[in-house]
C-alpha cells in the first residue's frame, strides 16, 4: 500500500569533533518493522537527540582508548573485543559505516527516516532526516517533500561525503514502496541515492538509481559510486563528480555486497539469489562469473592489498576466503546462523561478521580463518563497521541499538 508521508524540514546538528517468495538464501529482511529485543537484552538507555543549533563543524579527531595508545600496538589478530558502549534512542539501524576520520553513520530505514551520525566516542553528532525536495536537485515529477529509507552508506576516501542508498521513496509521484519479494518484472519504483556533506550534515545531491538499492561502494580513487539494485537485479555506476548514472549493468538475481580492488578497476559483487560472486571490469563495463562460495552470498570485504576476498554466506552460515586473482576458494568456516555484514580491520589481519539469528559477532584471523573471538550482541545484529581511529568495532542491531566493542586488549 502506498504510504502517506509527513512533510518535515531537515533536522541538522553541528558536527563537533511479479513477485517471488524468497528462501533463507535470498532473504535480506524486507519491510516488516524489526521486532523488539527479547527480555534478555538490556533495557534501552535514551540517547540525547541532535540539537538544531548550528556551530562551526569540524572533522572528528582520533580519541584512542588507553589500550589503543599503548605502544607497541598489537596486530588485530592478537586482540580481543571488549564491549565499551551501547547506543540507543530513536534508531532502527540496518547498517553502520565508519569514515577514515572516525565519523560513524547509522542508516535507520523507513522506521525513523533518519541517518544518525556519531563521534568516535559514541556521542551523537547529528540526526539527518531523509526528507528532501527533489526539485532542488533537478528532479521533476515529485513535487513537495519526499522521504527516503536509508539502508546502506559509503564514505569517500577523504571522508567529506557519505553516499546513502534509500530502500524506497515516499511522496507524490511514487508508486508502492519497495519489497524484498520482487523481480525486474514487478515494476517496483526506482529509488534514489543521496550524498551527505559531512561538513554541513545535509543531503546535497540525489541520484535516481534502480529499484530497492542496497549496498553502496565508492571506488578508492573517489571517482565512481557503485550501487546494487535488489529488485532490478543490476548495478548502477555513478560518476561521483557529476552525480550522473553513466552505466547500468545486468548482474543476476538479488545482488548485494560489493568490494572494489585498490586500483579501482575491478568490483566483486555477491548475488544472494544466484549463489555466486561475479566480477565486474569497471573500465570495460563487463560482468563475468568469478566464484562460488556458498548458499546466499551476501557481503564481501577485500584485504588492503587486494589479494583476498572474504564472503559471508547467509544461508550456509559460513565465511569463505577467496583468491581475488583466480576466484579459487581457499577456506570456508562456520560462524553462526545467518552471517550478514562484515568488516575488516585496518591492518587487514582480522575480519568480523555479525550472525543475525545467533545474535553474535565472530572475529576471524584472515590468514587462516581461525576464530579469534566471539561475543554476544543484542537481538538481530545486521550491520558492522571497523572504526579505525579508536580500533573499535560497531555493531548495528535491528531491534534498536548499536554496540561498540574496543578491539585493543591482548587476547
Amino acid at each position: 500500500m502506498r504510504r502517506r508521508i509527513v512533510a518535515g524540514a531537515v533536522a541538522l546538528a553541528a558536527l563537533v569533533g511479479g513477485g517471488v517468495t524468497l528462501s533463507a538464501a535470498t532473504s535480506d529482511d524486507p519491510a516488516p518493522r524489526p521486532k523488539t529485543p527479547p527480555a534478555t537484552a538490556r533495557a534501552a538507555t535514551p540517547t540525547p537527540t541532535a540539537t538544531a543549533t548550528a556551530t562551526a563543524p569540524v572533522t572528528p579527531t582520533a580519541t584512542p582508548t588507553s589500550s589503543a595508545s599503548a605502544a607497541p600496538a598489537l596486530g588485530s589478530d592478537q586482540t580481543a573485543m571488549r564491549r565499551r558502549d551501547r547506543i540507543t534512542g530513536t534508531i532502527s539501524p540496518k547498517s553502520v559505516v565508519a569514515s577514515p576520520a572516525g565519523l560513524v553513520v547509522a542508516q535507520n530505514m523507513m522506521y525513523t527516516h533518519t541517518v544518525t551520525a556519531y563521534r568516535p566516542d559514541g556521542s551523537l553528532a547529528a540526526t539527518i532526516k531523509d526528507s528532501v525536495d527533489l526539485a532542488d536537485f533537478g528532479v521533476t515529477g515529485h513535487p513537495g517533500t519526499s522521504q527516503g529509507a536509508p539502508v546502506e552508506a559509503a564514505f569517500t576516501r577523504d571522508g567529506k561525503y557519505a553516499w546513502v542508498s534509500n530502500y524506497s521513496m515516499y511522496g507524490k509521484g511514487f508508486g508502492p514502496e519497495g519489497s524484498d519479494s520482487c523481480t525486474p518484472a514487478s515494476g517496483t519504483e526506482r529509488s534514489f541515492l543521496y550524498r551527505v556533506n559531512t561538513a554541513t550534515m545535509a543531503v546535497d545531491r540525489a541520484v535516481q538509481v534502480g529499484a530497492v538499492p542496497k549496498y553502496v561502494a565508492v571506488t578508492p580513487d573517489n571517482r565512481t559510486v557503485l550501487v546494487t539494485n535488489w529488485c532490478t537485479w543490476d548495478l548502477s555506476i555513478v560518476d561521483a563528480r557529476t552525480s550522473k548514472v553513466t552505466a547500468t549493468l545486468k548482474l543476476g538475481r538479488y545482488p548485494r555486497g560489493i568490494a572494489v580492488s585498490p586500483d579501482s578497476r575491478t568490483a566483486y559483487i555477491a548475488l544472494m539469489g544466484a549463489q555466486r560472486v561475479v566480477k565486474v571490469d569497471l573500465r570495460a563495463r563487463r560482468v563475468s562469473p568469478f566464484a562460488s562460495t556458498g548458499n546466499g552470498p551476501r557481503h564481501i570485504v577485500i584485504s588492503p592489498d587486494g589479494r583476498w576476498l572474504f564472503v559471508s554466506n547467509n544461508a550456509s552460515g559460513t565465511v569463505t576466503k577467496v583468491d581475488a586473482r583466480t576466484g579459487a576458494v581457499v577456506r570456508t568456516v562456520s560462524t553462526g546462523a545467518q552471517p550478514r555484514s562484515m568488516a575488516i580491520s585496518r591492518d587487514g589481519l582480522a575480519v568480523y561478521v555479525v550472525n543475525y539469528e545467533s545474535s553474535s559477532v565472530t572475529k576471524l584471523r584472515t590468514s587462516d580463518l581461525r576464530q579469534v573471538d566471539k561475543q554476544q550482541t543484542d537481538y538481530h545484529p545486521i550491520g558492522i563497521t571497523y572504526e579505525p581511529t579508536t580500533r573499535s568495532v560497531w555493531v548495528a542491531c535491528y531491534g534498536g541499538s548499536i554496540l561498540v566493542f574496543d578491539d585493543t586488549a591482548p587476547l
